[in-house]
């Protein structure tokens, strides 16, 4: 394909340096790198803590089980899970006993449509909701932390595709008790495969850091180990295999801590490079054709442009045929999915969510398209929706 939907970030100098690393150090599982790679992101993105695993599908799943095991949520409670989303925003409710309500998208920034959301508080008894934005668009977070205030909602925000998005000058991933974040290939930068999970509550920390590493004692703050030690009766000796929380192996590499500290690096730069691509292609694509709403007060660090289209089939072949890669636009409506269909049948009537799966696609945005690259695949566009 001439036109990729991503570019690798991962740079011949990165791999350089990498080797060089590899030839003098001794520790490459989980160590200080990781704990700094943690502390240099959570600076960064403005939180008290980060905590780095192998996944951004981990860090989802790790931030609803932690709830769990702090009594936050309880099997079977209800979680609001946005239709338009991914696999492993709801997959991990399922997994854990949790049980989903599917919420309809806008058609402004693809997110949950809040009214819709509001009535499932006020008629339902959701006790958490996966917020997702959508490829980097903006949320009205105001309205969407005033509605979680009003119902006392527990917010988690899925920020995999948002990098350095930022609602009325604060970035999304700041706003709910816990974000989640990818460092999976193509998005807006990687450690091959990694995820992270940020919080402000240093509770919720610790056992994040427990429970990514089987639920062990190693890795909590003092305050926390002699607390537990005390409470189970644990000498020193026995707490190097002690386990107090039920938990996994979802930890990365030293190795990919190294590459997510020279990512870092470049991660405001490649935020200008998504947000000024985006502008492009609101500007150069016709009035005709759908385009998110966007406020002036907001930076939309874009991970791939979005497209509704009434001949999506016939728009996604003359892109094909001029080399520009598309997707569907993320999975269409989780309603649709195979494996929620087998569990809960096809009676979910999501319409804005039927548009976005029955017209969806999205187009390149990455941090080595350039100006004119952007303007041909609108052009493409433009000549194919006229």
């Amino acid at each position: 394909m001439k036109y990729k939907l991503a570019k690798d970030i991962i740079d011949s100098s990165d791999i350089d340096a990498l080797c060089s690393w590899l030839k003098t150090n001794q520790q490459l599982t989980t160590g200080p790198l990781t704990l700094k790679f943690e502390e240099e992101w959570a600076k960064w993105l403005g939180v008290k803590h980060a905590v780095y695993v192998n996944s951004g599908s981990s860090a989802n799943l790790l931030a609803l089980y932690t709830l769990m095991e702090r009594g936050d949520l309880s099997a079977g409670d209800q979680v609001i899970v946005p239709a338009v989303s991914w696999a492993t925003d709801l997959a991990p409710v399922i997994q854990l006993g949790l049980e989903p309500i599917l919420c309809d998208c806008n058609l402004d920034d693809l997110s949950i449509d809040l009214d819709a959301f509001e009535k499932i508080c006020q008629t339902r008894n959701p006790k958490a909701v996966m917020f997702v934005s959508v490829l980097g668009l903006v949320p009205d977070m105001k309205r969407v932390t005033d509605l979680c205030q009003k119902y006392n909602i527990c917010l988690i925000e899925d920020t995999c595709e948002s990098l350095g998005s930022k609602f009325n000058g604060q970035k999304l991933g700041t706003f709910g008790l816990m974000s989640t974040f990818s460092l999976y290939f193509g998005h807006h930068i990687s450690t091959i495969e990694g995820g992270i999970v940020a919080t402000n509550d240093s509770e919720l920390y610790d056992m994040l850091k427990s429970i990514r590493s089987h639920g062990w004692d190693r890795g909590l703050s003092s305050k926390t180990q002699n607390k537990l030690r005390k409470e189970w009766n644990t000498n020193e000796f026995e707490a190097l295999y002690t386990f107090y929380y039920s938990g996994f192996n979802l930890r990365a590499t030293d190795l990919q801590a190294f590459l997510g500290l020279r990512q870092l690096q470049k991660l405001d730069k490649i935020i200008e490079i998504r947000s000024n691509n985006f502008k492009e292609y609101v500007n150069k694509l016709s009035s005709d054709i759908w385009k998110p709403n966007i406020r002036e007060s907001d930076l939309t660090s874009n991970f791939c442009y979005p497209i509704l289209s009434n001949n999506r089939k016939k728009l996604v072949s003359e892109l094909k045929a001029n080399g520009v890669e598309t997707r569907p636009l993320i999975a269409g409506s989780m309603s649709k999915q195979p494996f929620y269909r087998k569990l809960y049948g096809d009676n979910e009537f999501l319409p804005n969510a039927e548009v976005v799966h029955n017209k969806g696609l999205y187009v390149p945005n990455h941090q080595s398209l350039e100006t004119f690259e952007v303007n041909d695949i609108s052009t493409i566009i433009n000549n194919c929706t006229s």
